[in-house]
């Protein structure tokens, strides 16, 4: 008679358990928006340090691009002196008897008196350049420097595009960083919702008990295996809090939210809620089979090893070019008063410079340009490999996890099978409340880790997706 009562009890209870194993609806959290992952992912790849870094290397790159353009045309420059010595920086003297000729002598002598051909004939001292000032334009144009100019000019339109994949690279890394934060944190919702259930599930099942201890038709120890279960649950509950703070805090930081102050005045929190999606949700395609050397060179990665050896190539072209001769065209327009009178000009030339002593050195440099370039191909050929094999192995970590939610979906459905049997059982007499128990603990793990085998898979396809995988 006591079973029979215990069974009614049970029996009572049992709708509680179906409630595990359907869906939860999602709940908008309190005073907060509810925000997509595509919606943390925008927020992120906008104001992130490391997106706004790259985007600031990327002007960088570019205003060093302008300023190698610039040497195309003409070096145009000016310059000006004054000065004043303590004495005149040239100094001559004049004897007029070694510039006469002794018959202009004797003309002279005739027209002039004695006194004035005395003093005409006597040595004369001249400074100039005490003082005065200088003044020039001068614009070179060079014509030959050995294709230094060009190359320099495609080795930063190469840095630009290496700034460029390199934003790719960070952005890359934000979105997998978003898509790792989110799915930890919808798991730990889907484990939050299902201890909710779990929880209403106990205390029902703890109220019936509690009467069936009370009319003497159930052992005390039933009712305190339901209690140390319930407070187990409590425990887990806010270990789960805890962490869903923790981890709220750490998506909103990195996703630049803006976070609102704490209602107690201690500090900011981030008030925001994600949008969680249906777990349950079982249409889940492989990818397209990966061939061999398919997508690695659309990586990033890779286009970063071709731009390295584009530009270990122009480097060697350079260190070439420093041991040419160079050549350049001028005009200038020039202005001085040296001789106490104003005096301009203007001037054409040309110049021609060879570094002579630098082809002694030069010659290494070459050669170590060569060896540098042999490296970047050589770290192509590797790498390429490397990359080719990530690529698979981001295939073969989609199908595993797709495989590992299936069979997490077929435990779900295993372990509603053993908390039927055992609720079974247990209304017959054949079983223990510490079975019972313990089967709804083994569903509760069936359904955590069906949830963390779909945010797995989510994250493994986003990776796949990145790697360039899609075909």
């Amino acid at each position: 008679m006591k079973r029979f009562i215990l069974t009614v009890l049970i029996i009572a209870s049992l709708p509680l358990y179906a409630q595990v194993s359907t869906p939860l609806p999602h709940r908008e959290g309190q005073g907060g928006e509810s925000l997509s992952l595509r919606q943390l992912t925008d927020s992120a790849l906008l104001h992130n340090l490391a997106t706004r870094s790259a985007h600031h290397d990327i002007e960088a790159a570019q205003e060093q691009r302008r300023e190698a353009f610039t040497k195309y045309f003409p070096n145009v420059s000016a310059t000006a002196a004054t000065f004043n010595a303590n004495r005149g920086m040239a100094k001559m003297t004049l004897d007029p008897q070694t510039m006469i000729s002794p018959e202009l002598g004797a003309a002279l002598a005739q027209s002039f008196p004695p006194e004035a051909m005395a003093a005409l004939a006597a040595p004369m001292n001249m400074t100039m350049m005490k003082s005065g000032t200088i003044a020039s334009v001068t614009a070179m144009q060079p014509v030959f420097a050995g294709g230094q100019i060009v190359n320099g000019n495609r080795l930063a339109r190469i840095g630009e595009e290496v700034s460029e994949l390199q934003l790719q690279l960070a952005e890359n890394e934000v979105e997998k960083t978003v898509s790792q934060y989110y799915w930890q944190l919808v798991s730990l919702h889907e484990k939050q919702r299902t201890l909710a259930a779990v929880d209403t599930l106990l205390a029902d099942l703890h109220k019936d008990v509690d009467v069936a201890v009370r009319a003497g038709v159930a052992m005390r120890n039933d009712l305190l295996q339901v209690q140390l279960r319930q407070n187990d649950i409590q425990s887990q509950k806010l270990k789960l809090q805890n962490a869903i703070d923790i981890l709220k805090m750490t998506l909103g930081q990195y996703a630049s939210l803006t976070p609102t102050p704490s209602p107690t005045g201690e500090g900011s929190r981030y008030s925001f809620e994600i949008v969680v999606p249906d777990t349950n949700k079982q249409d889940y395609s492989l990818p397209s089979p990966v061939r061999e050397g398919t997508g690695v060179r659309l990586l990033p990665e890779y286009s970063l090893l071709q731009k390295q050896v584009e530009a270990a190539k122009l480097q060697k072209k350079l260190a070439v070019g420093q041991q040419l001769p160079s050549v350049a065209v001028g005009a200038g327009y020039n202005y001085h008063n040296l001789l106490d009178n104003d005096r301009t000009f203007a001037m054409v030339f040309a110049t021609v410079s060879v570094p002579i002593s630098d082809w002694w050195g030069g010659s290494h440099a070459v050669k170590r340009k060569k060896i540098e370039l042999q490296k970047a191909e050589e770290q192509l050929e590797g790498n390429a490999q490397l990359l080719a094999i990530r690529l698979q192995k981001t295939a073969n970590d989609v199908t595993e996890a797709r495989q590992q939610l299936l069979l997490a979906q077929q435990g779900i459905d295993q372990a509603n099978e053993n908390l039927r049997l055992n609720r079974d059982y247990y209304r017959v007499g054949t079983a223990r409340m510490a079975d019972l128990l313990e089967a709804q603990l083994l569903y509760q793990q069936a359904c955590d880790r069906h949830t963390e085998a779909y945010a797995d898979l989510q994250h493994k396809l986003l990776l796949y997706r990145q790697a360039g995988g899609e075909q």
